[in-house]
Parts: structure tokens; sequence; C-alpha cells
């Protein structure tokens, strides 16, 4: 059986992650405290936000950003709207 954890965004207990997906004590903190699936989810989150917003990820406020965005994810507050995104079930056929 897998390992679990008591993921702090499902506050429940959920698969852990397999291995810490930061370096230090921020990665450590966050496969002792988020489900594989939290993670999976802020993974595309992250992935949009990047995206939409055209961050640089080699210029440090943008990766300032990115983690405190995924704080707000994984804390379950509010993350900042990406603009540009339409999900599949607001598109309708022409």
């Amino acid at each position: 059986m897998s390992n679990t954890v008591f993921c702090k965004k499902f506050q429940k207990d959920m698969e852990a992650l397999d291995r810490a997906p930061l370096p230090g004590a921020k990665g450590q903190e966050i496969l002792q405290t988020v489900s594989k699936q939290a993670w999976q989810e802020w993974q595309l989150l992250q992935t949009m936000m990047i995206n939409e917003k055209q961050l640089n990820l080699m210029q440090p406020e943008s990766r300032k950003y990115v983690m405190e965005q995924m704080e707000k994810f994984l804390n379950n507050e509010a993350t900042d709207k990406l603009t540009g995104y339409v999900s599949p079930d607001d598109i309708t056929e022409l």
C-alpha cells in the first residue's frame, strides 16, 4: 500500500507524493502536508499561469509570484484569475 498524508488542500488522508517536489525545507514541508492529487492539480494550474501570464522563470519576481500562488492554492485561498483561459465546458460549437 502506498504512503498517505493528511493533505492540507483537501483536509483528509490521501496518497502521498513519492518524493519532495522542491529542494530544501519547502520541499520537505510539501512532502509531509500535500497529497499527490493536490500537487498534480497545482502543476496544471501553475502551467496555465506561466503560459497565460507569459512568466519568465529566469526572473526572480516571476519565481516569487509562482511560489506565492502555490501557497495560496495549497492553503485553499483564492489564486489570481487567468483571463485568457477558456474552459472546454464554456466552448460552444459554431
